[in-house]
């Protein structure tokens, strides 16, 4: 069963006629001339009751049920549809028996009701007088005052300590990879020199050329590898493997250079640059 729309048109709830009638399973042709039908019952009624043509009895109104409208349709034509009240939907339901005409019940009923519960939350969230209107918008100005100084103290305590981040914090802040050329770059180092470094650490050894984790250190997501293929010289299919360090394992070759006194490029600047502030 399709969910239906309940909107608000001039303060009244409705939903759309062509909705109800996908709804309870009917055409929408079908569903407009049983709504024609009921209007003339209303209008013939009422003129019966006031003794006068066109009647405006309040309690027969068939606006109260059904408010005429209309849509432009894929070919770009007006047609006629309805936005029918929950007063209009209790008539169409009671029309109706077996199981169509519970599930239509139950969705409309439900549908209505939601929208007028959340009218109300929202009429009581509204300011009743004129100074509850003023002492709200000071108190959204104050709040607005208040984010915008937190936010002005936050990018100068930002800008203030920016040269102060140490490079492992830079590591934990990072979710990427990265090739072993570029970890090596930010300690003033080239590849060749960091894979030597870290073949003599025990971490790595060479296979084919290419660097492998030793078995200890397997399976503790420390790189990623993945295979490419290429054309060689004599138009065979080859194959490469490119391995890329992890967050966690760009802490672990941080940890073995520190051992050894091999201090990333930043944190150099760091030391020296705080040097200088306590000198002066």
């Amino acid at each position: 069963m399709k969910n239906l729309t309940i909107l608000e048109r001039d303060g009244v709830f409705v939903a759309d006629s062509r909705e109800v009638a996908e709804t309870i399973g009917k055409e929408h042709k079908h569903l407009l001339r049983d709504i024609d039908r009921y209007i003339s019952v209303f209008e013939k009624a009422a003129s019966s009751i006031l003794n006068i043509p066109n009647p405006t009895s309040p309690k027969l109104d068939s606006l109260n049920f059904f408010i005429p409208d209309s849509y432009r349709d894929s070919k770009g034509e007006i047609r006629r549809k309805y936005n029918i009240t929950r007063k209009g939907c209790d008539m169409i339901a009671n029309k109706m028996t077996g199981e169509k005409g519970v599930l239509f019940t139950a969705a409309y009923v439900t549908k209505f009701e939601e929208m007028e519960r959340a009218t109300q939350t929202y009429q009581k969230q509204l300011p009743k007088n004129y100074k509850e209107a003023l002492l709200a918008l000071v108190s959204q100005i104050e709040e607005n005052e208040k984010i915008e100084s937190e936010k002005r103290v936050l990018e100068r305590l930002v800008v203030e300590n920016a040269p102060k981040i140490s490079y492992l914090e830079k590591i934990l802040q990072s979710t990427g990879t990265l090739a072993i050329t570029q970890i090596a770059k930010d300690y003033g180092m080239t590849g060749q020199q960091l894979n030597k470094i870290l073949h003599e650490e025990g971490l790595q050894y060479k296979v084919n050329g290419q660097w492998v984790l030793r078995s200890k250190y397997q399976n503790q997501g420390l790189t990623k590898s993945n295979t490419f293929l290429f054309e060689k010289a004599d138009g065979e299919m080859g194959s490469t493997v490119a391995t890329r360090w992890t967050q966690n394992g760009r802490i672990l070759i941080h940890q073995i250079l520190e051992k050894r006194g091999i201090v990333a490029e930043s944190d150099q600047q760091n030391h020296s640059l705080q040097t200088k502030e306590r000198s002066n």
